[in-house]
């Protein structure tokens, strides 16, 4: 018995000792690198409060071990925005959105390309067939990135598509997300493997000690073609974004066809991620061919990721609410901003701004409707109009500006999409895109602040409980 004792109060005292270790090991590496406060202090308490548990979740939900280890693509050349020029434009400009093009520069190290054309698509509906000829057409490259691509009806045909061109020549690189695709199985990339198209799974294995980091995703959805043409926006390949076939959770989104200089940025970003998933560089012409005009819009892409550009896309919305003089418009499926953000808008308002947000009666998280009911709360008190969809679920995510400038692409107004996942955006300039960009916005019912105020107290203590999961939603 003595033995035994003496055996358990030793095992008690090594795990005692391994637990302070770990929770001070976490401690110091979330204070050398988690600029949030609020993460911080919450990865903190989880390592002391959770012997052994709590560590383990910060190892495999907040170590950022993505990095791209300077293989940054960018063609292997020099491609930065001219700032001495642009401060000089802005001096002696009239244009209000001067200010925004000189920062938004600053921020990505890209020009503003002019002379390009971009059409919306709304739904699968339409967005396929268009994408689905496109690959049929394509001459020399087709590249796809896709946070869901699923095996079923409707991605049964891009896979016959994307095989079918590779058949006859055409280089196809296929990337799908590790983790949005189904992570036990993804029937899309098995299908294509089968069929020997190069393909590749963004930050995947089956052995946890190999998974990079499993809360970083990949949530691009990008399509170029020949380096002419690109698709970009909110839309996945799946069932549920055909609303004609009448699925059982039908959801609604946006997508555009891009043409002109600025799909040279894009081809760019997807040949960037395939580099980073693969090794394999692509950077001869039939990737990146010599481009004309093809529009009047000017246009840039405004990528975003754990690595060196964490909230780029977010800093590009908080300048754009700054410059804007008259009207902001957000349409977004999830909507819960950093805090900066949050006071942005409802500044905005104060200052006479009307800003006008626009969400899904309710989304398909439930977490996230009961914890953006905070941050809609306060933004009433401050002005802003909140717009409630109802069913089916719309996803698209689309921002614009005094009807002049416009924010399109794959992130979500919360802080995985802002600080946790690789997004892309484009920025477009010019009034009629604005304008058909506002009127791509369904219409819904005005939420009143009295609709809040009626919350039982124990729905805002759920409320308030909710948003503490903000910085791991």
């Amino acid at each position: 018995m003595t033995l035994t004792r003496d055996l358990a109060w030793l095992v008690g005292e090594i795990a005692a000792a391994a637990h302070f270790f770990i929770a001070l090991g976490v401690t110091v590496h979330v204070l050398l690198n988690k600029r949030n406060v609020g993460a911080a202090i919450s990865w903190m308490g989880i390592a002391w409060l959770s012997p052994f548990i709590g560590g383990l979740l910060y190892f495999a939900l907040g170590v950022n071990r993505v990095k791209r280890r300077a293989q940054r693509l960018r063609r292997e050349r020099i491609q930065t925005f001219a700032i001495d020029d642009a401060a000089r434009g802005v001096e002696g400009s009239t244009n209000p959105l001067t200010p925004l093009e000189y920062a938004v520069g600053r921020l990505t190290g890209l020009p503003s390309e002019t002379g390009n054309e971009a059409e919306p698509f709304q739904n699968g509906d339409a967005a396929y067939p268009a994408m689905v000829a496109a690959i049929g057409a394509a001459e020399r490259t087709v590249g796809l990135c896709s946070y869901i691509f699923r095996a079923d009806g409707a991605g049964q045909q891009f896979i016959d598509a994307l095989i079918h061109a590779h058949r006859r020549g055409v280089q196809v690189r296929v990337l799908i997300d590790g983790f949005g695709a189904g992570y036990f199985w993804s029937g899309a990339y098995s299908a294509l493997r089968r069929a020997k198209v190069p393909v590749a799974r963004f930050l995947h294995s089956y052995f946890p000690w190999r998974m990079p980091f499993l809360n970083l995703r990949n949530h691009r959805k990008l399509m170029v073609i020949d380096g002419r043409v690109a698709f970009t926006g909110g839309l996945n390949i799946g069932d549920e974004n055909v609303l004609a076939n009448r699925p059982r959770r039908p959801v609604r989104d946006v997508h555009f066809r891009l043409s002109g200089p600025v799909v040279e940025q894009l081809v760019e970003t997807f040949a960037d991620d395939w580099l980073f998933v693969t090794g394999e560089k692509l950077l001869d012409d039939a990737w990146f061919p010599n481009l004309e005009p093809e529009g009047n819009l000017a246009a840039r892409t405004v990528t975003s990721g754990p690595d060196e550009e964490l909230e780029q896309i977010e800093f590009v919305a908080l300048h754009a609410i700054s410059c804007a003089r008259h009207s902001i418009r957000i349409v977004t499926p999830y909507f819960l901003p950093p805090e900066v953000l949050t006071t942005a808008l409802g500044l905005a308002a104060m200052r006479g701004l009307v800003v006008d947000i626009i969400l899904p009666e309710h989304s398909n998280h439930i977490l996230l409707d009961w914890a953006r009911r905070i941050p809609m709360s306060e933004l009433l008190r401050a002005g802003c109009r909140f717009w409630l969809v109802p069913a089916p679920f719309d996803h698209s995510k689309l921002m614009s500006i005094d009807d002049s400038w416009s924010l399109i692409g794959s992130a979500n107004w919360d802080t995985r999409s802002f600080r946790l996942n690789f997004e892309l955006n484009v920025e477009v300039q010019g009034a009629e895109f604005a304008r058909r960009i506002a009127e791509l916005g369904r219409a819904g019912r005005r939420l009143s602040p009295a609709e809040l105020d009626r919350d039982s107290l124990a729905l805002r203590l759920r409320n308030g409980a909710a948003r503490l999961l903000q910085p791991y939603l």
